[in-house]
């Protein structure tokens, strides 16, 4: 009786075929907890907000009362002056971005090159970053009191007879924010920036110093070049973060005065959560998207010109 076996090449293929679907099956096994929340909590909450964007309807009420009302909630916005002046505040939030970038670069390379106990400094300066906003507003709240906080008490000191009331003005409330927010993230941005000085090679500025490079060339030729990809990083995601601010207003000064320091998630909020409008504060979160992503996507297209990988 004659015996058939399988090729060895046959075999061999087969087992290699029953590996990668067994790892494959471990991959999906991974994620699969990560998907599914990401399906059950992100997906497919974001496509009901883009349904609901076009009705009418209060989530307090039934399924039943939901009433499409077409792009009304959009053309609604064009008239809307508090969302109006609430999206321009926005935009005025995002030179917070840059103004903290720069501070941070500078700091990272005067501690990286010029100051013992680093790691000592690193932590001072994350403390903001990683303390509760509510403690921060509460500090922050205190320093500016326009009678009795130490900042007005030190210029009246100076021989300023009227200085600014800060958070209760008009004017100042909105520039009080953003120094507020340049102080808790600069201690972030530094923390990065550091990483990426001490990746450069030390060649490179020994090699510029033969050349008689002074600290200006070697900064604006070496270290701005080569930390671009993380400048990068910190400006793609502090410009989605100054769009998503929320907390440290809402506790600072709750939109006040007179709406002048408002932000879109804020005034969605209380649309949503207060007025009750949940088909109108959704339309209001998609056009908070729509910046976003139009802001990112000029960025990714933009960074092939200053970016060095």
């Amino acid at each position: 009786m004659r015996v058939q076996t399988m090729p060895y090449q046959e075999i061999s293929a087969k087992k290699v075929k029953q590996k990668k679907n067994y790892e494959n099956l471990h991959g999906y096994t991974f994620v699969a907890p990560m998907m599914i929340g990401l399906l059950i909590f992100t997906v497919i909450p974001t496509i009901i907000s883009l349904l609901l964007s076009f009705t009418e309807w209060s989530f307090i009420s039934g399924i039943d009362k939901i009433k499409f009302v077409g792009v009304k909630n959009y053309a609604m916005l064009l008239d809307d002056q508090v969302f109006l002046e609430s999206l321009m505040n926005n935009l005025k939030l995002l030179v917070v971005v840059p103004v903290q970038m720069v501070l941070a670069l500078l700091l990272a390379v005067i501690i990286d090159k010029f100051v013992y106990f680093k790691n000592v400094m690193k932590v001072i300066f994350f403390m903001p970053y990683i303390s509760s906003i509510v403690a921060v507003a509460i500090v922050f709240q205190l320093l500016f009191h326009p009678s009795y906080g130490p900042i007005n008490q030190f210029l009246r000191g100076i021989g300023i007879t009227d200085p600014p009331k800060w958070l209760a003005d008009i004017h100042y409330a909105l520039p009080s924010v953003m120094i507020i927010m340049v102080w808790v993230g600069v201690g972030f941005c530094m923390i990065i920036y550091m990483a990426a000085l001490q990746a450069i090679p030390k060649e490179l500025y020994e090699s510029a110093e033969l050349d008689g490079a002074g600290a200006v060339r070697k900064f604006k030729s070496i270290t701005f070049p080569l930390v671009s990809p993380t400048t990068f990083f910190l400006l793609v995601t502090g410009l989605i973060s100054s769009f998503k601010s929320f907390d440290i207003i809402k506790v600072l000064t709750n939109g006040g005065p007179s709406e002048s320091t408002s932000v879109v998630t804020l005034y969605l909020y209380s649309t949503a959560f207060e007025s009750l409008k949940t088909g109108y504060a959704s339309s209001m979160a998609w056009v908070l998207f729509g910046c976003v992503l139009l802001i990112t996507v000029v960025q990714i297209y933009g960074q092939k010109k200053w970016v060095n990988y």
